[in-house]
C-alpha cells in the first residue's frame, strides 16, 4: 500500500501548521498545468476547420455543456466553467495516476471529500441565494401527507447532509480498489517464474484498459452528480 503514501517533497511550517509541499500537491499542479496548456494550445488558433487537438477540446466542451443543459437547463450554463473544471481536473488526475511511478491523488478520501464538500457548499449557497428560506421546501416533498412529515423531513435532511460523503467515497473507493488490484497482479508478475508471468501480465494489460474506462466514468459520475445537486438548487425539482 506504499503507493498511496503521501510523501513530503518540501517541508514547510507556517505558524505551527504543516503546509509541506507533497507528491499529492505536485500531481495536482501537474494536472492543472496539463489542462491549462492543452486548452490554450488547442484553442490558440481557433480555426474554422478545427485541427485534431482543437476537435478534442471542442468535444470535451460540447460534452460537458450538453450535460449541464440536460441536467440544469440553459440557466445552468453560468456554472459551466466551474463544472467543466471539475470534470477535467478529476479526469486528468485519474489518468495520470495510472502512469507507473505517479501518485494517484483521487485515491485519497481527503481530496475527494474536499471536492465533494465544495460542490455541496456551492449548491447549498446557490439554493439559498436564489430561493431564500424557500429553499427549505426541498426537504418537504410535494404530495406527502402532513402526518408523514415528521418522518420524511429527517430522512430528507439526513440524505442531504450525507451527499458529500457518498459523493466523495464513490470516487475514492473506485480509484483505490483499482490501483490496489493492479499492484497485486504486478507483484505476482515479479515473483512468479517466467512461465507463470504470462497470466498476471496479461491481466494487468486488460485491467489497465478497464481502469482507463473507470477513470473516465468516475469523472463523469462525479460531474453528473454535481449537475444534479445544482439542479436542486437552481430549479428546486424534487
Amino acid at each position: 500500500m506504499e503507493q498511496f503514501e503521501i510523501r513530503k517533497l518540501v517541508d514547510l511550517d507556517i505558524l505551527g501548521h504543516d503546509v509541506s509541499f507533497t507528491n499529492s500537491s505536485l500531481m495536482m499542479i501537474v494536472a492543472l498545468l496539463l489542462i491549462s496548456g492543452f486548452m490554450i494550445y488547442a484553442m490558440n488558433g481557433r480555426s474554422l476547420v478545427p485541427t485534431r487537438i482543437q476537435s478534442i477540446a471542442e468535444i470535451f466542451y460540447e460534452y460537458i455543456a450538453g450535460m449541464v443543459k440536460e441536467n440544469i437547463g440553459e440557466q445552468g450554463m453560468k456554472f459551466f466553467p466551474w463544472v467543466f473544471s471539475i470534470f477535467t481536473f478529476i479526469l486528468v488526475l485519474n489518468v495520470i495516476g495510472l502512469i507507473p511511478g505517479n501518485f494517484t491523488v483521487t485515491s485519497h478520501i481527503i481530496v475527494t471529500f474536499a471536492l465533494a464538500g465544495m460542490v455541496w457548499l456551492v449548491a447549498t449557497l446557490v439554493g439559498f441565494w436564489l430561493h431564500g428560506v424557500g429553499y427549505l421546501k426541498l426537504f418537504v416533498p410535494s404530495g406527502v401527507p402532513i402526518w408523514l412529515m415528521p418522518i420524511i423531513i429527517p430522512i430528507e435532511l439526513t440524505s442531504y447532509f450525507v451527499r458529500p460523503i457518498s459523493h466523495s467515497v464513490r470516487l475514492f473507493a473506485n480509484m483505490m480498489a483499482g490501483h490496489t488490484m493492479l499492484k497485486v497482479f504486478a507483484g505476482f508478475a515479479v515473483m512468479l517464474p517466467w512461465w507463470g508471468k504470462v497470466a498476471p501480465a496479461g491481466f494487468m494489460v486488460a485491467f489497465t484498459g478497464l481502469e482507463l474506462l473507470v477513470a473516465f466514468l468516475q469523472a463523469f459520475i462525479f460531474t453528473v452528480l454535481t449537475c444534479i445537486y445544482l439542479n436542486d438548487a437552481v430549479n428546486m425539482h424534487h
